[in-house]
């Protein structure tokens, strides 16, 4: 197990060489729904009046979110309107078995742009609960009505949506790697950088502009950083050896990345702009795959000082400040933490006779559950809520990109036709 982590990228390597995609497939995501929430909310989403003049339906986007979540049941799926200034007729409604209602419009208000106008009406009080009016481009209707379906998450189960967040993962066309960002749903795919060569581990900034990854362009691995909006970047870190494994703290400020330059792979940390190298964990065998706690105290790693790969945490200021503490201790090879924003949860991938599955331990309790059934998951990521997590699978002989909820009810696949994906990692919110 000594060799763990060189195994893991030349893993991560072979996977990716292996992927394939057409230029038609990158434009489309298929989304199956494979489990549901055990509570759903009857929902109403009505369609919006005029919508007929979008280039995309927005009430279809916002009905299919609200399904996504896990929470949520739609109870009208036709093309029927409701008045969006009128009060709706509550007892009606009730008796259509609606707990919620949701109306909206569209207006032209010039080329190629609109106005969408959403209101949500709470049927069980009886009382509207307001809505939104969004100018939109005819590009940006996806994020419109993501938008609406965040707020109807918020304003009916106070908590944050994360329909408007994205995502970033890598697949292979033709001989050329992409790295590419996505909207939470798998859809507008956009590509962030075409390659020759691998592209593993990307990995967010807590901003959402930038993306850390590690890229095989000089015969090794080498951590960029990387400006979504301009393309710009910069390389973090080209020591002798594996560069890997990079991390953000949560400022932004700094990562935590896993270097090889003395021999045996260990964490450092290192400012965002490449300066400022430091040694932090201080094992004789292998620590890797850094991760900091949301507070920035800690940081998650995987190491196998223990005879075999666990998860173990350590002072932020590094391990000579607090020394390491194993956290992991119900399975015999455990990898890939992962901290939920709240820091409550740690999700891991864990080898069981075999098969690599995701699991999830409570922090304060202990208590751990397997959140899958399969056999070869890898890469989890939290979603900015907290409340899903993303990970690589296969399906079918496929790598496939996977979303489960943190009690392991909701599911659902996102696949490219004819392609594997792999390496996700879920974007913060954006504001």
């Amino acid at each position: 197990m000594l060799q763990f982590v060189k195994k893991w990228i030349a893993y991560s390597t072979i996977a990716i060489s292996g992927l394939g995609i057409s230029a038609s497939a990158i434009a489309q995501m298929n989304i199956e729904i494979t489990g549901v929430g055990q509570s759903l909310y009857p929902i109403a989403v009505m369609r919006f009046q005029d919508e007929n003049k979008l280039p995309t339906s927005v009430t279809e986007i916002i009905r299919q979110d609200l399904l996504r979540s896990g929470y949520f049941k739609n109870t009208e799926n036709g093309n029927a309107t409701e008045n969006p200034n009128g009060t709706p007729n509550y007892k009606s409604w009730a008796a259509r078995g609606a707990d919620a209602l949701v109306v909206g419009s569209v207006e032209q208000t010039g080329p190629s742009q609109f106005e969408i106008h959403y209101k949500l009406f709470d049927i069980r009080k009886s009382q509207a609960l307001g809505g939104l009016d969004i100018n939109s481009s005819a590009d940006n209707l996806r994020a419109a009505a993501h938008k609406i379906a965040d707020d109807i998450v918020y304003k009916l189960l106070g908590e944050r949506g994360v329909f408007s967040t994205r995502l970033s993962y890598v697949i292979k066309d033709g001989k050329r790697y992409r790295l590419v960002i996505s909207d939470a749903d798998g859809q507008n795919i956009r590509n962030a950088l075409n390659s020759a060569d691998p592209i593993i581990s990307p990995s967010w900034s807590p901003d959402g502009k930038k993306v850390a990854y590690v890229s095989f362009e000089d015969r090794k691995p080498v951590i960029y950083v990387h400006e979504l909006a301009t393309g710009k970047r910069v390389m973090l870190s080209n020591q002798k050896g594996n560069n890997s494994a990079p991390a953000w703290t949560p400022d932004g400020k700094q990562l935590a990345i896993s270097l090889s330059k003395d021999g045996n792979t260990q964490i450092y940390g290192i400012n965002s702009d490449g300066s400022g190298l430091h040694r932090l964990s201080r094992g004789y065998t292998i620590d890797t795959e850094p991760q900091y706690s949301p507070d920035g105290r800690y940081i998650y790693f995987t190491s196998d000082r223990g005879g075999s790969p666990q998860i173990y945490r350590m002072s932020a200021e590094g391990e000579q400040v607090e020394g390491a503490k194993r956290i992991s201790y119900k399975q015999g090879f455990v990898t890939s933490p992962r901290i939920s924003p709240d820091g409550k949860y740690l999700a891991y991938i864990a080898n069981i006779g075999g098969a690599y599955r995701l699991y999830i331990v409570n922090l304060a309790t202990g208590d751990s559950q397997a959140l899958t059934d399969g056999t070869s998951d890898e890469s989890p990521s939290f979603a900015a809520n907290g409340r899903y997590l993303l990970y690589s699978t296969k399906v079918n002989g496929k790598h496939v990109l996977a979303a489960v909820s943190v009690d392991g009810n909701s599911k659902q696949v996102l696949t490219i036709p004819g392609s594997d994906v792999r390496q996700p990692s879920w974007g913060p919110f954006m504001d």
